[in-house]
């Protein structure tokens, strides 16, 4: 990935129109054209060797969950989407590309909800689907139980290392969004999943120098990327025939959405997924009616009169 350009095709073509058609000044073409390279980068880590046609309003709406996750200001959000949505008609307006994934994309406060989450059936189905007895098998049950036991963020998997897992106490040590630390409680299925590993596979590797603390490896021993664990997530849902658009991130966003549902406090959630802002986390809730609902009846004063009153009714 480090060998593809930092920008799209036509990406020239588009600042010159920024320049000349609108009439952009200097700082605003730069902003437009930095946006367009976060863009093209996250992309890349997704599928090395994409064309724009490939891109769907789903990679969009993952890239703004990945905005949304690096602590920008609403501002600076809705700065980045108008200058992705100007490309994308751009794009379009010069018949570069058939479609506009970014035209139903709106303000960062209504796109931040993934519209995906798996149930606990279907990721069993997935982990169903894993042949144990390849070289790779028992590391993808392990990256599996990881990202939905602790909702870790990719990036957050793909650079735990060994001296960070604390089996005895049950916790591990991740590196977060700006080098920022946090404790996470790992449950018994993962210890024993990632020491399965760790005895058995890990050990028949030839890891290669550097590598030796990263928890994950690939096959040449080296650590995975963030395109291998996208890779490895599209193949099991293929294979367990679920028909959503899902990445490492759903399982995040699975983790934090079943707490919630189950009654964990927000704050404890935000804690687990090391969101700076309670607002952050609030995107994880996807909490019907009738949830919000019994939440005041076993919660507020007045919800539980109004449930003792209708008990008496009842009788």
């Amino acid at each position: 990935m480090s060998n593809a350009p930092l920008k799209f095709p036509h990406q020239d073509e588009f600042m010159a129109f920024l320049l000349l058609d609108k009439g952009l000044s200097e700082n605003s073409i730069e902003a437009y054209n930095s946006d367009v390279v976060k863009l093209h980068t996250f992309l890349l880590g997704i599928k090395a060797n994409y064309t724009v046609e490939w891109i769907t309003t789903f990679h969009l709406m993952e890239f703004l969950v990945y905005v949304a996750e690096l602590g920008l200001s609403a501002t600076s959000q809705a700065r980045i989407l108008s200058g992705i949505k100007a490309w994308f008609k751009f794009m379009n307006y010069m018949d570069i590309m058939e479609s506009n994934p970014a035209e139903l994309l709106e303000t960062p406060r209504m796109t931040r909800k993934l519209p995906v989450v798996l149930t606990v059936e279907e990721i069993n189905s997935m982990i169903a689907e894993i042949d144990l007895s390849s070289e790779t098998g028992q590391r993808n049950k392990a990256i599996i139980e990881m990202l939905y036991g602790s909702g870790l963020r990719v990036s957050e998997l793909t650079t735990l290392r060994l001296s960070n897992v604390y089996f005895d106490e049950e916790y591990i040590r991740v590196i977060g969004k700006g080098n920022s630390e946090r404790l996470i409680p790992i449950s018994g299925e993962s210890i024993k999943q990632m020491q399965l590993y760790i005895q058995f596979d890990r050990k028949q590797l030839d890891i290669k120098k550097g590598e030796e603390d990263y928890l994950f490896l690939n096959r040449r021993g080296h650590h995975l990327t963030r395109a291998m664990i996208f890779t490895i997530i599209k193949r099991l849902a293929e294979a367990a025939g679920i028909n959503k658009e899902i990445s490492p991130h759903t399982f995040r966003h699975t983790f934090a959405t079943h707490l919630v549902e189950n009654g964990a406090d927000l704050r404890v959630v935000q804690e687990m997924l090391g969101h700076k802002s309670i607002l952050t986390t609030e995107i994880y809730t996807h909490i019907d009616n009738a949830y919000l609902r019994q939440s005041i009846i076993d919660f507020h004063p007045w919800g539980k009169r109004k449930s003792v009153k209708n008990n008496s009714e009842n009788k």
